[in-house]
Order: structure tokens, then C-alpha cells, then sequence
């Protein structure tokens, strides 16, 4: 099989098909001898790869090609409005609202997901422009694939991926929490004790593995078959909000909200947000699936933006009703909606709480399920990743393989490990992503290989900098909480500045053929700055995470991904014209900024 084949091109297999041809088919894995010659051009492949960018029509064609069969184009926009809802809404808006509002921000965390809401409209405007314009299954590996190269986007994936595996493994452990409250059992009751393992890994979870399984299973069959079964879900659990939102105004007393609206000031609002900002976290999932829409200039807008626009309006309802009903200081963090409305003589209410939170968890299960599959089948369609995870199913058209690695995993993690453990896992990985997207698409915009002049070049690359580096200040000397309003008189007009620079002195390389983000450089600029502001808020653990888990990444990636993808991108450019395109020493590729 050569190396360009993926999963598609050669001889088909019956069964798994798990030779090492499946796995590694590159050259530089044939034998010891030629693994070794290929660690010792590590160096001068790794700076290939650094210049390495792809274009939109190899993604469209050749790297969606290595799959074998097609995935099936069975979605409209109502599908991707509805798992859109359905990825973003799950359990955590009946915990963090009150976690937050008793503890962070009081009754301005309506203000709070307003804040959060906006930056996630304006990173769903970057990947809609982006899955509109490369509608395939690689989501934000492909757009940075193209804008930023083949190292950046690899590094951005494998975080993104790590998110899902950690946050579908808390979801399902939660599943069987709020599971076991609507049975009035405690969730341990439904756990098995190793009493030989460490504490934090000593309830072991059956129930999870199982709702992961027939997740898998149902995720596997038919993405249109996934899709009706989230819209129905997602129905009843908009329904549920609604029930939440009209009985909880029933009980509502004015005062609660307007006695201390922001006790903890503007920095506890700021603070809040970049909690709640994990509520919106899931959109991006759908835009994995532009390669299943019939229309995707029609269906990626209407679908992500209404999706978006729904979500933060029901938020921000929920969080006024919350604050209604309970003064911030007495609003229970761990199950506050359930303790507000027994406190109000509904404890009956609990058991709808419960039943809305479990249905979201499992829309939110079903949509990461989906997303994440698609994430991993793009990347290991460029060989970054073994070329057997790419493979689609000719009778489902859903990527099985890639599927089942990612919910094996999933379902690994959420056996074994306590659910505290894996909410402190929560990361940076998102906020970074969104923003590096953000910056993809000003280079997209402004910046064409072979078109685009030194000077403008040179001009789009000290703007974007300076725009990273305001953000980053402000972020900085908000983390740091010096006081007072001098330095952000400093920051906040050099971002303006760098901005301004940008529209005024950088003449855009090009103009979006179907779906574009209205007002750029200031959307995309704007969304870069609010990512980052974000990150100052986020705690060290987090950052340390990140760099260990990235640092993880590189190792794979320089003993094992670097070379397969090398050898991919070498025999595609012997091969045919436009793969040449990802061969980063090609006169004719893109080459970055």
C-alpha cells in the first residue's frame, strides 16, 4: 500500500485488518535500519514541517481521499442547530451557575455568561467561515493545517483531543450520579470499591462504561441516525430549562437580584467568565461534521450561529431565575436549582432537575462522540496519526475505527478515575485553540503564498504580534491583580492600535468565496484578545497540564508523527501536482508567513 493510501488505497482487508502496514506504511518504517536513518534527519525534517502549509483543495480531495469511502452528506442546518445545542448545554449549567454566583460573581453571572457568550459567538463565527470554506471532517487540524502549518495544527489537535477523552470520562461519571439522585441513591451505591487501588481511583464505575458503549454504538450506526436521537434529547431538555425558568419565577423575589447585584466587582465577573466559558465548550465539535452537510455554506451558519444565539439566551435565563428565587449567599454550589426549589416548598423539582441534567450529559456524550471521531480521522488521514484510524465504513459512512479507539480510551478513564480528579483536568487547551483559529483566519484573509508582497507580509506578521502581545499583557496584569487602571491605559490602545494597523495599512489577499466573518481584522482581533484574557484567569494547574501533556505531544510527534507525515507528504508530491502542496521544500507550496 503506499503511503498516500490511508485506510483507502490498496488491497481490502476483511475484519480490523491490524498488520503493520495498517499502522505504519511509511517508508521510514520498514525496517530498523530505515527508522534510524530517519531519526538522524530528524532536524532537517522538522524544519520541512515547520514551513509545511497545506491548501483547501487538498483537504477537500486528497486527504479526504486516504478514508477510502465517503462519509454520508445526510445533515441540514436543523441537524447541526440541534447538536450544536445539544454539545453545549449538558449537566455543568445546573452546577456552575450556582457555583459562581454564590462564590465568584453574585447575582451579575447573568453578566458573567454574557461575557462568555460573546467570545464564544466570535469563535463560532472564525470556525463557521472556516468549515464553510473547508467543509471537512478535521474541524480547527484542518484550518490550521492550512493557515499555520502542519506542527502547529498537530499540536492544537492533540490537545483538543486529550479535552474530550477528559471531559467525555467526567460526563459519564457524572451520568451515573445524577442517575443514582433519581433513584434517591447516593452515586457510590452504583459503584464497585477496590479497596487495593489509590482513593481517587478506587470507585469503579460500570454504569459509565456502559452509557459510553451504547454511545459508541449508536454514534457508530448512522451520523443521521445520531442526529435524530440528539434532536429528540436536546427537545426534551430545552423543555426541562423551560419547565426550570417558568416554575422558578413563580417563586421569584426581586430583591435577591437588585440588593447586591456585583458584590465581588468587575474582577469577579471576569473571573466567573472564564469558568462559565466551559458551558459554551462543544460548538466546535459540530463543525467536524461540515464534510456530512448537504450545504454547507446554508446549513454551517444558520446551524452554528443559532445554536449559539439559543444557548446564551437560555443561560442567561436560567442565571436570572437562580438569582430570583435565592440570595446569592445562600445558593447551595453543589446541586443549587434542586435545593432552591425545595427550599421553596417544589422538592419534587429535584427529580426534573435531575432527569433535564441526564439528558443533556447524554447529548453531550453523543455529540463529543461524534466530533471527536471526525478530529482523529482527518489528523490520521494525514499520517500524523497511524493511516487505519482513518478508515470509513463503506455501508455506514462513519469513521468505525476511529470511533471506538476514542470512546475505548474515554471509557478507560471514566472506569477508573474520580470525578474530582478529572474536573481538575480542566484546561487551557480550548481557550488556546479558539484563539490560534482566530489568528488563522486573519492569516487566511490577509496572507496568499506567491501573491501577498514582503512588505504586507512583514506588515500582517508585526500586527498579528502585537495584537498577541497587548492581548497577552492585559491578561498578564489582570492575573497579577496589581491594581488600579494604569496599566490597561497602556494595553487595551495597543491592541486598538495594532488592530487599526492592520485594516488600515494591510490590504486583505482575499475575500471568502461563500461565508465570511463580518468586520475583519476586529471580530477575529477581537475574539484573539477575549481568548487570552480568559487564559489569565484560568489556575496554574491548568498551564501545568498543558505543558506536560504538550510536551507529551512532541515527543510522539518527533519519534513517530514528524516521519509518517514526511513520507506522506514526499510520495504525494511524486505523485501529483497538487500534492506538492504539502511538501514543504516544493517551489510551488504554500509556504507560511
Amino acid at each position: 500500500m503506499a503511503v498516500g493510501d490511508g485506510g483507502g488505497g490498496g488491497v481490502r482487508r476483511r475484519g480490523c485488518g491490524c498488520s503493520k502496514e495498517d499502522f505504519f506504511p511509511e517508508e521510514s518504517f520498514s525496517s530498523w535500519e530505515a527508522y534510524g536513518r530517519a531519526l538522524r534527519s530528524t532536524g532537517a525534517r522538522l524544519a520541512d514541517r515547520l514551513t509545511a502549509r497545506s491548501l483547501d483543495a487538498t483537504e477537500l480531495h486528497e486527504v479526504r481521499a486516504r478514508s477510502g469511502a465517503d462519509m454520508k452528506r445526510d445533515l441540514t442546518w436543523w441537524d447541526l442547530a440541534w447538536f450544536g445545542v445539544g454539545a453545549v448545554i449538558g449537566a455543568g449549567i445546573f452546577v456552575l451557575t450556582g457555583q459562581e454566583a454564590r462564590n465568584a460573581v453574585g447575582p451579575a453571572v447573568v453578566i458573567s455568561y454574557v461575557v462568555s457568550g460573546v467570545s464564544a459567538m466570535l469563535s463560532v463565527f472564525c470556525y463557521t467561515e472556516f468549515a464553510v470554506e473547508i467543509p471537512v471532517a478535521g474541524g480547527s487540524f484542518a484550518y490550521l493545517r492550512v493557515e499555520l502549518g502542519d506542527f502547529m495544527a498537530f499540536v492544537a489537535a492533540g490537545n483538543i483531543l486529550l479535552e474530550y477523552c477528559i471531559g467525555g470520562a467526567a460526563v459519564a461519571r457524572a451520568w451515573t450520579s445524577y442517575f443514582a439522585t433519581l433513584l434517591n441513591h447516593h452515586p457510590n451505591d452504583f459503584r464497585i470499591h477496590a479497596a487495593s487501588l489509590a482513593a481517587d481511583y478506587s470507585r469503579l464505575d460500570p454504569i459509565a462504561v456502559a452509557v459510553i458503549a451504547i454511545i459508541c454504538l449508536l454514534s457508530v450506526l448512522s451520523t443521521k441516525a445520531s442526529s435524530r436521537f440528539n434532536y429528540v434529547l436536546s427537545v426534551l431538555h430545552v423543555a426541562v430549562i423551560a419547565f426550570i425558568i417558568v416554575a422558578g419565577l413563580t417563586k421569584a423575589d426581586a430583591a435577591n437580584l437588585t440588593r447586591d447585584f456585583m458584590p465581588y466587582g468587575p474582577r469577579g465577573v471576569f473571573a466567573a467568565s472564564a469558568v462559565l466559558f466551559f458551558a459554551y465548550i462543544g460548538f466546535d465539535a459540530v463543525s467536524t461534521m461540515a464534510e456530512e452537510t448537504r450545504d454547507p455554506a446554508r446549513d454551517i451558519p444558520v446551524g452554528l450561529v443559532g445554536a449559539m444565539a439559543l444557548t446564551t439566551a437560555l443561560y442567561c435565563a436560567l442565571a436570572v431565575t437562580l438569582c430570583l428565587m435565592v440570595p446569592y449567599g445562600e445558593i447551595d454550589p453543589d446541586a443549587p436549582f434542586s435545593v432552591a426549589f425545595a427550599d421553596r416548598g417544589m422538592g419534587w423539582a429535584k427529580y426534573v432537575v435531575a432527569f433535564g441534567a441526564l439528558k443533556g450529559m447524554t447529548t453531550v456524550l453523543l455529540v463529543s462522540a461524534v466530533g471527536q471521531a471526525r478530529y482523529l480521522t482527518h489528523i490520521a488521514r494525514t499520517h500524523m496519526m497511524p493511516p487505519w484510524l482513518a478508515r470509513v465504513h463503506p455501508r455506514t459512512g462513519t469513521p468505525v475505527n476511529a470511533t471506538v479507539a476514542m470512546l475505548l480510551a474515554t471509557a478507560v478513564i471514566a472506569f477508573f478515575t474520580d470525578l474530582n480528579v478529572l474536573s481538575n483536568l480542566l484546561s487551557i487547551s480550548t481557550l488556546f485553540i479558539f484563539m490560534l483559529v482566530a489568528v488563522a483566519l486573519l492569516v487566511r484573509r490577509y496572507y496568499v503564498s506567491g501573491e501577498t508582497s514582503r512588505a504586507d507580509r512583514n506588515r500582517l506578521a508585526a500586527c498579528i504580534a502585537a495584537i498577541l502581545a497587548s492581548s497577552v499583557a492585559t491578561a498578564t496584569c489582570w492575573g497579577l491583580d496589581r491594581g488600579g487602571w494604569v496599566p490597561y491605559a497602556v494595553t487595551v490602545p495597543a491592541w486598538l492600535a495594532a488592530t487599526a494597523s492592520l485594516w488600515a495599512l494591510v490590504p486583505q489577499a482575499r475575500a471568502p468565496k461563500l461565508w465570511g466573518v463580518p468586520m475583519v481584522p476586529w471580530l477575529p482581533s477581537a475574539s484573539i484578545a477575549i481568548n487570552v484574557f480568559l487564559l489569565g484567569s484560568i489556575d496554574s494547574k491548568s498551564f501545568m497540564r498543558f505543558g506536560i501533556w504538550t510536551a507529551a505531544l512532541l515527543v510522539y510527534y518527533l519519534f513517530v508523527g514528524l516521519h509518517a507525515s514526511y513520507d506522506t507528504a514526499k510520495a504525494l508530491a511524486t505523485d501529483a501536482v497538487a500534492g506538492k502542496v504539502e511538501n514543504g521544500d516544493a517551489k510551488t507550496s504554500a509556504t507560511p508567513m
